[in-house]
């Protein structure tokens, strides 16, 4: 598996303060230089933490990899198509939310959905729905044309640890499964951390694991290149 970083809470302990520090720049050149596969940011409609410079410094990096997560909206498909990041993930967004809360409803929107990301993929821009591990919602991303889907792990990193964990996990498993037999590529994340990150080696032929929080959280007191080092072990070795 590939390690995706989200820096999206860089630029949040930034704007507590203002100015440029900590840089995000500067963290998404680390983590490429420490073997990230790719920089995932998440440019939301309150623009709480990463803000539309960010994004266009980041894609203009080189060597990185952009992926951009942002919701179904007219004004974030003129800014991805204006944009052409490396990689889209469609989420819902709620604006008093702390965090993305489930995924997207494709199979409850499926025509506009379907509607939303056929420019994108028009433009050469990989893109993917980020879903909960459920059969319907698969099945109506692969009717959208989308190449892959992220599955949302929120369910099972809050059950980690529970007697609910294993039907969580299972449930992702189950999906992912699904979802290449329909010749779909399959990445996870949202709140996967330290210790529940290790299972997603249960499950075969997963792409890319994209994680944020837990990473930026351990370089506080760690520092971010012994945080993502860490992480990209855990998700490289079984």
């Amino acid at each position: 598996m590939l390690l995706g970083v989200n820096i999206d809470h860089i630029a949040t302990l930034r704007n507590a303060r203002g100015g440029i520090e900590p840089n995000v720049l500067t963290a998404a050149r680390m983590c490429i230089d420490l073997g990230a596969s790719s920089i995932t940011t998440h440019l939301r409609e309150d623009r709480r933490h990463i803000k539309d410079s960010d994004v266009q410094s980041i894609r203009n990096l080189s060597k990185v990899r952009l992926n951009l997560e942002m919701a179904m909206t007219d004004e974030m498909q003129e800014i991805a198509l204006k944009l052409r990041p490396h990689a889209v993930c469609i989420v819902p967004e709620k604006r008093q939310e702390l965090t993305t809360e489930g995924g997207l409803d494709v199979a409850g929107q499926l025509e506009r959905a379907t509607k939303f990301v056929r420019p994108l993929i028009e433009k050469g821009i990989e893109v993917s729905m980020f879903i909960d591990a459920d059969i319907s919602q698969v099945s109506a991303a692969y009717k959208c044309g989308v190449p892959f889907i992220e599955l949302h792990t929120g369910r099972y990193s809050e059950d980690f640890g529970t007697d609910k964990e294993e039907e969580s996990f299972q449930a992702l498993k189950g999906a992912a499964t699904f979802a290449q037999t329909l010749g779909l590529k399959v990445n996870a994340g949202h709140g996967l951390n330290y210790e529940n990150v290790k299972r997603m080696h249960e499950i075969p032929d997963l792409v890319e694991l994209n994680i944020g929080h837990s990473i930026i959280a351990r370089a506080v007191f760690v520092g971010l290149s012994q945080a993502v080092e860490e992480m990209k072990k855990l998700v490289e070795e079984k």
